[in-house]
């Protein structure tokens, strides 16, 4: 029996060094585009979230992305989408109870107590600050007891001081709700929003890499 060997002459065109490092670099690109992408992608989800559930721009606009590393680019670039403000977030997402820190009553303003001067919820003191008024505790047995102010109703149905001398129309208007707790529904989902990005980054890295430069 004759055992025969064959050689296979292989011939690559061109710089195989280079390729490889071409391919790399577009590999790195590829996937810190796609976590760029994804977390801005994800920011953008929350944000909707939040806004969608009725708790303002100014929540919705503490939610920030930033994908690392900073400058340049990385197999092991990482996205990180987070919030400025936490506990409240969490509080919206989970549907906690919440109850007054002291102890006492956690207050609740009526429409006639206005706004805070960021547009905010306003608080008894400032409140009292502002108008220049105090404000009277309304103890009820049945139902939230209430804090009162001993003045009129502006056209903007605001609590406001009484310009009557005589006491003429003067009237108790109710400005807080006082509560023992309160139970926070939940309007958002933000691990929904975290799996739908996270279960598209594969096929992006794929499609991007391939975009820039990887061919069969």
């Amino acid at each position: 029996m004759t055992t025969r060997s064959f050689a296979v002459m292989v011939e690559i065109e061109g710089d195989l060094d280079q390729a490889m490092r071409d391919e790399i670099l577009a590999g790195e690109r590829a996937v810190t585009d796609t976590m760029r992408t994804s977390g801005s992608l994800l920011r953008d989800a929350w944000r909707n979230q939040i806004t969608a559930g009725g708790l303002g721009n100014r929540l919705a606009r503490t939610i920030q992305a930033r994908t690392y590393p900073r400058g340049g680019t990385s197999m092991e670039a990482a996205t990180l989408v987070w919030t400025k403000a936490p506990e409240i977030v969490a509080a919206h997402d989970e549907g906690v109870e919440i109850r007054s820190a002291e102890g006492f009553f956690l207050s609740i303003p009526l429409p006639a107590a206005g706004v805070g001067r960021r547009g905010g919820r306003i608080t008894p003191g400032e409140w009292e600050q502002r108008n220049g008024m105090r404000l009277r505790f309304i103890y009820r047995r049945r139902g939230p007891s209430l804090l009162v102010a001993e003045g009129r109703v502006s056209s903007a149905g605001r609590a406001v001081r009484s310009r009557s001398k005589t006491g003429r129309g003067l009237t108790s208007v109710p400005v807080f709700l006082l509560v023992p707790k309160v139970k926070l529904k939940k309007v958002l989902n933000l691990d929904e929003a975290v799996r739908s990005v996270v279960d598209r980054v594969p096929a992006a890295i794929v499609s991007r890499w391939e975009a820039l430069g990887i061919r069969d």
